[in-house]
């Protein structure tokens, strides 16, 4: 990927598309990356002490992108996060190292604009990305399309089988890459007003070299768990799967991977039902 950006530095590369707007605001060191104050903090009880998340306008036109940071990450994350996508890298590699195939292969995802870090010895120092935002796209957690939550009508049963459809497909492409996501919930997938897909915070997505079924087993649960019971019926979910698989009745194997994936999503939601939080797939 470093063939396509320009080294503003040692420690910093950035699209050429962007270098100018990023010197204009003094972001074209690690050192000045990581001391940028300015934007909106975007605080995530879930985000550890050495992660942080930002988010900013650059360019004219102004266009919004996130900048994540990594400050010292503890050591066996940094391990495991090797062991998982067989091979060292800066923690900040992982959000657009995927970012290549995935588009090779038909997947939407965002566009890095800047990425770099530092390391130390044999572990990692510190690291960034900048990402730009998807152009026109909200996630399907903050908004399905109308053809499912509009009143219903033939027009709208055609349009709703098309996006589950289309969904699936989606879906089905990603995972034909190789990858699994670890965390494919609906609030990772984008809808843009051009009816195509994308898919973001590839930070944990690997190509699994054991076990994949149980990883796409995962993937398919989160979305299944994420999908909202009151508007995703049983016949969208069957649908769904059936053209993810491109088959057109269950088998028996099915019928198991099927079984699975609920005892799986109502483990997930008998935790969070504990916590007092509310379960989607079982509105």
């Amino acid at each position: 990927m470093t063939a396509d950006y320009v080294q503003l530095g040692p420690d910093v590369f950035v699209h050429p598309d962007y270098a100018e707007a990023l010197k204009q605001m003094h972001l074209d060191t690690l050192g000045a990356i990581f001391a940028f104050e300015g934007g909106t903090a975007l605080v995530k009880k879930e985000l550890t002490h050495w992660r942080s998340r930002t988010e900013f306008v650059v360019g004219n036109p102004l266009q919004r992108c996130f900048l994540k940071r990594y400050v010292g990450p503890p050591l066996m994350t940094q391990l495991r996060n090797w062991l998982a996508h067989g091979r060292k890298a800066l923690t900040a590699m992982y959000d657009y190292l995927p970012c290549r195939p995935l588009k090779q292969a038909g997947v939407g995802t965002y566009q890095t604009i800047a990425y770099g870090g530092r390391w130390r010895g044999l572990f990692e120092e510190k690291s960034f990305v900048i990402l730009l935002e998807i152009p026109k796209a909200q996630s399907l957690e903050k908004r399905l399309p109308d053809c499912l939550t509009g009143p219903p009508d033939q027009s709208s049963r055609t349009e709703r089988v098309a996006f589950i459809h289309s969904l699936a497909d989606f879906v089905r492409r990603f995972h034909q890459s190789g990858y699994c996501h670890r965390d494919l919930y609906l609030c990772h997938i984008f809808y843009s007003a051009d009816h195509s897909f994308s898919l973001i915070d590839l930070q944990r997505a690997f190509q699994p070299r054991l076990f994949r079924r149980r990883w796409i087993l995962k993937d398919l649960t989160q979305l299944y768990y994420s999908s909202p019971g009151d508007i995703i019926s049983r016949s969208d979910r069957l649908r769904f799967y059936l053209h993810y698989c491109q088959k057109e009745r269950l088998t028996a194997s099915d019928r198991r991977f099927i079984r699975q994936l609920k005892r799986k999503a109502w483990w997930m939601a008998d935790r969070e039902i504990r916590r007092g939080k509310e379960v989607p797939f079982a509105k």
